[in-house]
C-alpha cells in the first residue's frame, strides 16, 4: 500500500473520435501541480520558474501518454534540452496509477542536439528504448516528435486552459489531414463537432515511490565493495533520488543492518 493512498488523484478521460480513429486524453493537471510544488517544498529544492515550467509540461504530457496506453505499461523518458541546458525526467506508471517528473540543470552532457530517451516496459516484459533527436525548447513538440519516429505515428498536444491539456493521438486508419488541421479553438468544439465515445476513466497522482530502503539497496553493491570510499570517513552519507529529487539520510549502522537482512533474505 502506498503511503500517498489518501492523497487526491487526478482523472484523467480518454475518448474515441468516431468518425476520425482518433484517441482523445484530457486532464486538469492543477492537483498534480500542487502536489509537485509541495514536493519541492518538502525536499528544500528551490526552482526556477522557467525551469519549472519544464517539469509541468513534462508531468501533463506524460500523464497524457500514460493514460492512452495498455492498463499494464510503464514508461520512464529522459529530455536533453541545450538550450537551455538541462535535462528533464518524467515518468509514468500505469499499474500504480502513479507519476512523476524532475529537471536536472547540473552536471547536463552537451551535445550538437537535443535527445529524447523513452523507456517502456509493459508487464513483465523487457524494457525497450527508443532514442529520438528533436530541434527547440518545447517539450510537447518533443514528444510529438517522439510519437512521429518512435510510435509512427501522429500526436499532439494542446492547451485547453489554465491547467488543462488534452492529447490527441492517431489510431489505425485515423483521418490524418483532419488531426493534421486541428488548432485550440477546434479543440474547445471538439465535442460539439465530433461524436466522441467515452473509453476510460483513470486516476493518476503524483508520486515516485522512492524510500529509504530502496536507496540503501541502489547504494548496497558499493558498500559491499568498497564502504570506505562510499562513506569517506563519515557516519552519514545524503543522496538524492534520480527520478524525483528529494534527499535521503543513510547511517551507517542502518546500511549494515539492512546488509545483514538482505543476506537473510536470500539464503
Amino acid at each position: 500500500m502506498s503511503e500517498n493512498d489518501d492523497q487526491q488523484t487526478t482523472e484523467v478521460r480518454t475518448y474515441f473520435v468516431r468518425g476520425r480513429n482518433a484517441l482523445v486524453a484530457r486532464a486538469d493537471f492543477s492537483q498534480i501541480y500542487v502536489d509537485y510544488y509541495l514536493h519541492l517544498a518538502d525536499c528544500g529544492m528551490a526552482v526556477e520558474p522557467e525551469v519549472a515550467e519544464f517539469a509541468k509540461a513534462a508531468l501533463a504530457a506524460v500523464t497524457l501518454h500514460a493514460a492512452s496506453r495498455p492498463r499494464n505499461e510503464r514508461v520512464a523518458w529522459t529530455v536533453n534540452f541545450q538550450q537551455p541546458l538541462l535535462n528533464v525526467f518524467a515518468a509514468g506508471d500505469n499499474p500504480a496509477g502513479a507519476v512523476v517528473a524532475n529537471v536536472f540543470t547540473e552536471n547536463v552532457r552537451e551535445s550538437a542536439q537535443n535527445f529524447f530517451y523513452a523507456d517502456t516496459i509493459r508487464g513483465d516484459a523487457q524494457p525497450r528504448r527508443s532514442v529520438v533527436d528533436f530541434e527547440g525548447s518545447d517539450f510537447f513538440a518533443a514528444v510529438e516528435r517522439y510519437y512521429a519516429h518512435s510510435e509512427q505515428r501522429l500526436a499532439r498536444f494542446f492547451h485547453y486552459g489554465d491547467d488543462d491539456y488534452v492529447l490527441v493521438s492517431a489510431q489505425p486508419d485515423c483521418d490524418l489531414d483532419w488531426l493534421a488541421g486541428l488548432d485550440a479553438e477546434a479543440i474547445r468544439k471538439l465535442d460539439q463537432t465530433e461524436t466522441l465515445a467515452l473509453l476510460e476513466q483513470r486516476e493518476f497522482r503524483f508520486e515516485c515511490g522512492c524510500n529509504q530502503s530502496r536507496m540503501m539497496r541502489a547504494v548496497l553493491p558499493t558498500f559491499r565493495h568498497n564502504p570506505e570510499a562510499l562513506f569517506e570517513g563519515e557516519e552519514v552519507i545524503r543522496i538524492s533520488c534520480p527520478r524525483c529529487g528529494a534527499r535521503h539520510v543513510i547511517t551507517r549502522e542502518s546500511l549494515e543492518a539492512f546488509e545483514k537482512s538482505e543476506a537473510g533474505t536470500a539464503s
